[in-house]
């Protein structure tokens, strides 16, 4: 974030990767949404964005097309304008954006912003990560493909907009640290611990079964040997579980600490917007671990 006056700051951010789905049209969406969600998960709006596009010579120009057009869509669903992007010759493709975006110094989201007492809500289900990974390895069902994409697909413009009429000081997204990385972000950058119930966490059809079966991606076992020595676990517990909360979610929602004041309005709002949420924890003192994960 940069703050140019007392009135506006930009938000510069970049994301890009390989495909994680079979149709060029979606992958590109998938990966420009998810490019755009930096901006969200800061409470900013996205006003302009480049193309990152690495492609082999070989791949065929229509799919080159899809890709792109995918992405041009989504950038405009966003309001955002699409001023070019910049390409290279690669074996494996890579698509996705950089991004500007503006928000009121006064607005913006933080990490760091997390209160004792506040109320944690999630704006997606989880378990992209797990999903993608079965389609991968051609274990995945077609319905629980379309309800992953769907979501992947899903700007997180909404719930950002919905947040910041609450008046929500801390956010992040849910994105390649899992939903235990990214919350343990939050505790260790606002000084306090975060309490999540696994029981109300939302998960996408399909997301506990390739889990029973381990069809975790490789940054899942990466992820949870990393944040493990940050999480108490209460309870045994199962370790596959503990792997699904670590694993990387593409394109994921928002995780908001809302003031317990503002919880029933959050609920009214989402609710009336038709917008997912759900209450999965709350913020408390900072305790011996930043992250405890209740069963």
């Amino acid at each position: 974030m940069y703050r140019l006056n007392a009135d506006t700051a930009l938000i510069q951010t970049v994301d890009f990767f390989t495909p994680v789905v079979d149709d060029p049209y979606d992958y590109g969406s998938i990966a420009a949404a998810n490019a755009l969600s930096d901006v969200y998960a800061m409470g900013g709006k996205p006003i302009l964005a480049l193309n990152i596009c690495a492609f082999p010579r070989d791949l065929p120009q229509n799919i080159v097309a899809r890709i792109l057009e995918g992405g041009a869509d989504k950038v405009a669903e966003s309001g955002a304008v699409l001023a070019g992007g910049h390409t290279i010759d690669d074996d494996e493709p890579k698509y996705g954006l950089c991004v500007t975006g503006t928000v009121h110094p006064d607005k913006l989201f933080t990490k760091t912003g997390a209160r004792p007492g506040d109320r944690l809500v999630l704006t997606k289900p989880l378990g992209t990560g797990i999903i993608t990974t079965a389609l991968k390895r051609g274990a995945a069902l077609p319905e629980h493909v379309r309800g992953a994409v769907e979501s992947m697909k899903r700007l997180n413009s909404g719930s950002c907009g919905l947040f910041s009429r609450l008046g929500l000081k801390s956010c992040t997204d849910i994105t390649g640290y899992g939903i235990l990385g990214h919350a343990y972000e939050m505790a260790e950058k606002s000084g306090v611990s975060l309490e999540i119930d696994s029981r109300a966490l939302p998960f996408l059809e399909g997301a506990a079964r390739y889990a029973e079966r381990s069809l975790f991606p490789g940054g899942s076992c990466r992820n949870l040997d990393y944040y493990r020595q940050y999480v108490g676990f209460e309870g045994d517990g199962d370790e596959d579980f503990r792997l699904l909360l670590a694993t990387p979610e593409t394109s994921g929602g928002l995780l908001g600490a809302v003031p317990a004041e503002s919880l029933s309005a959050c609920e009214r709002l989402f609710a009336e917007a038709g917008q997912f949420c759900r209450i999965i924890g709350r913020v408390t003192e900072r305790r011996e671990k930043p992250l405890l994960v209740l069963r």
